[in-house]
């Protein structure tokens, strides 16, 4: 039987007992689980191994490539400048940063880019990997196109440009880059271990992500001018970017947090204690309501299936998202299947990070039954 490591509370034993069995059955090769319960941990839980030649164990510390649960953190410092008045989410973009106007965007709010109804849900025009890590030129080029859809009618998956478009309006207001916002804000005050990209001293404890099974979407048969297909392909991202030294020295919001299930727990349970944990206030009550306030509910031009997006976060959509139950609930998942869970009803986080990546884009079947397990000792 396979080691876990850590802490866990014994309502928790199930959810222990789910990570032990697909350790070792090999579904999970290595991860963390944590809970927590009004800010203080009441599951931190690691085991398996760090490499596919199971030489490395996972251990407290191990970091990974989360994904998309990157942009809950990029999310969270959007909604600190709104908190704080220095942003309004239903002013427009174009009051921040004037050149995003161009081209029909002049009617873009602030809220379609934190809920992914923008329009601008990538890049029209060719992007090489080199000009995506290059935030000034990537930043300039979604500001010069049009929007691929109405701005405000439907949301539009913003994949990886979500962190470029929401890192450009912290930075236009606070002056401060994406990265330092969230290491003298949130991070730094909070002790807790994410960071976007890697420092090259860290490279020891990043466990490398393992390939997902390919997706069930063939691409080849869409319409190259489709939403999806312009989203995903432009640039090709495959997991194994994420080993490689441009990505981990660079800064992109949307994809490339490194941190384990510890710390994406403790940064979003300031949202499950209506905005303060542990003496550090990072929102009011008032701008974590603001989060569940729907601004889409359909089938994402991007993802293809049914979302809701409130203002920042997903929101319960039990036809996609069955194991997240339809409460005061905001959540979001990243590609392979790491997932952070926000219960502001039991005010919990439930939060899972892993390398060997699953099928599927909101999360996978390891993810929905540790959330699943976790809600049900909760």
């Amino acid at each position: 039987m396979t080691e876990i490591s850590g802490t866990c509370d014994p309502r928790f034993t199930d959810l222990r007992d789910a990570l032990r069995r697909n350790l070792d059955s090999g579904e999970d090769l290595g991860a963390s689980i944590a809970v927590t319960i009004d800010g203080a941990p009441v599951v931190d839980i690691w085991g398996g191994w760090a490499d596919t030649d199971r030489t490395t164990a996972w251990q407290r510390d191990t970091i990974t490539n989360v994904w998309s649960c990157s942009k809950t953190v990029t999310a969270l410092a959007v909604l600190m400048l709104i908190d704080r008045g220095l942003i309004d989410p239903y002013a427009l973009v174009s009051k921040y940063w004037p050149e995003f106007a161009a081209n029909g965007k002049e009617g873009v709010e602030v809220r379609h880019l934190l809920s992914h109804t923008s329009g601008v849900s990538g890049w029209q025009e060719p992007l090489t990997r080199d000009q995506l890590y290059d935030l000034p030129v990537a930043c300039a080029r979604l500001a010069d196109q049009a929007p691929w859809w109405a701005p405000g009618t439907a949301s539009g998956y913003q994949a990886i440009n979500h962190g470029h478009l929401l890192g450009e309006l912290v930075r236009r207001v606070d002056g401060r880059d994406l990265q330092r916002f969230v290491a003298e804000e949130v991070t730094g005050p909070l002790g807790a271990d994410f960071r976007f990209g890697v420092d090259r001293a860290d490279h020891g404890r990043v466990a490398n992500v393992v390939p997902p099974p390919p997706l069930s979407i063939d691409f080849a048969s869409l319409d190259p001018n489709s939403v999806m297909v312009k989203t995903f392909g432009n640039p090709p991202v495959d997991a194994t970017v994420s080993w490689t030294d441009g990505w981990r020295d660079a800064v992109i919001g949307a994809a490339n947090g490194h941190s384990n299930a510890r710390a994406l727990a403790r940064i979003q349970s300031a949202i499950a204690c209506d905005g303060t944990v542990d003496g550090v206030r990072l929102l009011g009550p008032d701008t974590v309501e603001l989060i569940f306030e729907k601004q889409s509910d359909g089938v994402d031009l991007v993802l293809g299936v049914p979302i809701r997006f409130g203002i920042g976060f997903g929101l319960p959509t039990p036809e996609s998202v069955p194991y997240v139950p339809d409460r005061r609930i905001c959540f979001w998942g990243g590609w392979g299947g790491s997932q952070i869970v926000i219960d502001t009803e039991r005010r919990a986080t439930i939060s899972y990070t892993m390398n060997r990546m699953g099928a599927g884009l909101l999360g996978s079947d390891r993810s929905a039954e540790y959330v699943a397990a976790a809600f049900a000792a909760l």
